[in-house]
């Protein structure tokens, strides 16, 4: 988020600081799912900042079947939240239910919670239904007197859900990904940056693109990270971005050049039509 409230702040680093040694403690004593459950829905109401009563539902209903918790603004679910017990190790698999859960309601954040360590996901419509870790984060190994550790937290409270705060997170961790980055470095506007230093750093260098491309390709890039589906989504939104560009500096020339030729147009209308001395 860009900024913390005061309200917002205060809250967070006294909360940070009196959960801490209890979420320790509980997981010494390794407690069990449903302790946990209690000790999350405790987290959410004085560490986040969600009204207990009417907030935040325990066992939250979806068709059949149910949810541990659930978040709701407005009186509507924002955040689906499956709870294991604080002793056992969250894995992608837990949060396969927890998925469908969200998917079945149109949500677009779920999280996946032991107390201590919270991983939220933002739900990919597609088909088959999937799932991105956005915000992986651990109560206990965060400062309060760290601010991007308080900026973190604020991302699970009222004011990151309902104020774009996830939203903006998600949308800055795709634009910094290693397949974002890698789609770039390969892009046609980059491999030309990269040529033209080249060619200052040794003047006369015969260097053209499809060498630079085929370098980086295969002896300065991973290839886990030019391949693969996460690889071709990263190219084909940077592609989209770059013919968009392309559109508006196009449409920007155009405009220019109209203003260029007007001036002279209206010299010339008035030129035809003043009356003669």
């Amino acid at each position: 988020m860009a900024s913390l409230s005061r309200k917002v702040e205060e809250r967070l680093v006294t909360g940070l600081k009196r959960f801490q040694p209890i979420l320790q403690s509980a997981k010494t004593r390794d407690v069990n799912e449903a302790d946990t459950v209690f000790l999350v829905t405790d987290l959410l109401a004085d560490l986040f900042g969600y009204d207990k009563y009417t907030q935040i539902t325990r066992e939250y209903a979806i068709r059949s079947t149910w949810c541990d918790l659930a978040v709701k603004i407005d009186d509507k679910p924002r955040l689906l939240i499956e709870v294991k017990a604080i002793g056992l190790d969250l894995k992608d698999p837990h949060i396969k239910q927890a998925t469908d859960y969200a998917a079945n309601l149109g949500m677009e954040w779920v999280a996946l919670t032991n107390g201590a360590n919270w991983k939220v996901y933002r739900i990919i419509f597609a088909k088959p239904i999937d799932q991105e870790l956005v915000l992986d984060l651990d109560i206990l190994t965060l400062s309060h007197r760290n601010p991007a550790h308080l900026d973190l937290l604020a991302l699970l409270t009222p004011e990151g859900l309902t104020r774009t705060g996830l939203h903006d997170y998600h949308a800055q961790r795709q634009v910094m990904n290693r397949f974002s980055l890698a789609a770039l470095l390969l892009s046609e506007p980059m491999t030309k940056i990269i040529r033209r230093e080249l060619r200052r750093l040794s003047p006369g260098a015969q260097v053209d693109l499809e060498q630079i491309e085929e370098t980086l390709r295969h002896e300065v890039l991973k290839r886990e990270v030019i391949e693969g589906e996460k690889a071709e989504e990263a190219k084909k939104k940077l592609q989209r971005a770059l013919r968009k560009q392309a559109r508006a500096n196009q449409k920007e020339e155009e405009e220019e050049s109209a203003r260029a030729v007007q001036p002279k147009e209206a010299v010339a209308t008035t030129a035809t039509t003043a009356p003669a001395a």
